[in-house]
């Protein structure tokens, strides 16, 4: 399968500003329990930043776990205002770049949280294991009913934060356009066991390659949209 074309290749000058470019500024939001230096966040800030060519990948730790900090994560709605600010800020730093808010897990419910707001003009959300169910066993589908720009799911066939039943029930509902890339055998973080790896005569890297050349894919389309 050919790679995508990054979005940025449809239309880039020089360096030195004679047009705006279609290379997007992405912020990347970490997980519940693990911060942005993580090595899983390190992995797939830098896969997305090529993939998508972004003019920067920004990652940055909610205020609950920055510095080292173990605290319990608030709830998410807690943390969408500082959220907002760094969005705001990567914004004012690439002015005139399409913005993609992505988040792992928990970040990613946030970052759909913040594409809601009036003030926010993102080009699309990617969510990387979105959990759609909560810690009750109930369904989390009406801030997914309230968002209106494009949005991607990323999701592991075996997570079950996010029963994929549930969750095509909810994209038939939804406003937005939507698109499901499946990492088959895929735990929440999208780890796939060695068995299960050997039958389908793959490796981790490669099906994780596949997900990205499908987000590649999707915001290059999204960004022709705009």
């Amino acid at each position: 399968m050919d790679s995508p074309s990054p979005p940025s290749k449809r239309r880039r000058k020089n360096e030195c500003g004679d047009d705006t470019s279609s290379s997007p500024v992405v912020v990347f939001a970490h997980g519940a329990g693990a911060p942005s230096s993580s090595d899983w966040m390190i992995k797939w800030k830098d896969m997305l930043g090529k993939a998508l060519d972004a003019v920067e990948v920004v990652t940055f730790d909610y205020p609950y776990i920055a510095g080292g900090k173990r605290k319990a994560p608030p709830k998410a709605e807690k943390l969408v205002e500082f959220h907002t600010d760094v969005v705001k800020g990567a914004v004012a730093k690439f002015p005139g770049h399409p913005l993609i808010l992505a988040g792992k897990s928990m970040g990613s419910r946030v970052s759909c949280m913040v594409a809601c707001k009036e003030d926010i003009a993102a080009s699309a959300v990617l969510c990387l294991g979105y959990p759609l169910k909560g810690m009750n066993g109930a369904v989390r589908d009406e801030l997914l009913l309230q968002i209106t720009v494009p949005i991607m799911f990323v999701q592991g066939s075996k997570d079950g934060l996010c029963p994929l039943d549930k969750l095509e029930a909810v994209r038939k509902k939804m406003k937005s356009l939507s698109e499901l890339h499946l990492i088959d055998g895929g735990d929440h973080s999208f780890k796939i066991g060695k068995k299960h790896l050997q039958t389908m005569g793959t490796t981790q890297d490669e099906m994780e390659g596949l997900a990205v050349q499908a987000i590649a894919a999707f915001i290059s389309k999204s960004l022709g949209e705009r």
